[in-house]
């Protein structure tokens, strides 16, 4: 049986809860400078203009500067989920946080 002291917990303990819960699903805000240290991996192909990639199939690497920054910001979820697939990319993807995807998009979408 629960005494009012333990069921003040208990409600207590729900509520919390559900408020870091809210907190965590709550958008990430990204930072386009904090992103200036990590875009080196992104360069090697993205900042070479006219660029083709030869692996796994040749194909035109797209300019990420300027995209909008929901676009990256998907696009690197959809690699790192796998539901969209190019083996560098995958790779890349799956080694970003929340918060770094957040902030390259910041980054690439400020860029003309």
């Amino acid at each position: 049986m629960l005494t009012p002291i333990r069921a003040g917990l208990l409600a207590a303990g729900v509520a919390f809860a559900g408020a870091a819960s809210v907190a965590q699903a709550q958008t990430v805000t990204g930072n386009a400078e904090a992103a200036k240290d990590k875009v080196s991996m992104c360069i090697g192909c993205h900042g070479i203009p006219g660029y083709k990639t030869a692996y796994p199939v040749v194909y035109h690497v797209p300019k990420l500067a300027g995209q909008q920054p929901v676009y990256i910001v998907n696009a690197l979820k959809a690699y790192k989920s796998g539901a969209r697939s190019h083996p560098s990319m995958v790779g890349i993807a799956a080694s970003l946080s929340a918060q770094d995807m957040a902030d390259f998009a910041a980054y690439y979408g400020g860029k003309k």
